[in-house]
């Protein structure tokens, strides 16, 4: 019974000093809001991005995780720049394919022309 008395004085002193310290604040006041973290490094907008920067990239926690504007943001930003390189590929692959069934055609044509000499 002693050792439980002994706890629950205890706990309210705890309880007590804690409320002091975050409502009266001492000299200083209430303690001041926190300034949310914002994503410093963030993806470069004067050029491609690159493997590195979305290695390098780093998002603040915030109180649930992570903050979804961030990440939204950087998500929508890299899946823009594949959807470019893809139809950049896309665009290539379709132009060299052209110039390799021209280059065939004109190399069938070609023996056409020896045969009718």
């Amino acid at each position: 019974m002693v050792m439980f008395l002994f706890l629950v004085v205890a706990l309210a002193v705890v309880v007590a000093a804690v409320t002091l310290a975050v409502v009266g604040g001492g000299e200083n006041g209430p303690l001041p809001e926190a300034a949310p973290e914002r994503l410093q490094d963030s993806l470069p907008p004067d050029r491609p991005v690159s493997r590195a920067d979305v290695e390098s990239l780093r998002f603040p926690l915030a109180a649930r995780g992570y903050r979804m504007a961030d990440v939204d943001d950087a998500l929508g930003r890299l899946g823009a720049e594949l959807a470019e390189r893809d139809a950049r590929i896309a665009d290539l692959e379709s132009a060299l394919a052209g110039a390799q069934a021209a280059a065939h055609h004109v190399s069938m044509e070609k023996p056409a022309r020896e045969d009718q000499q």
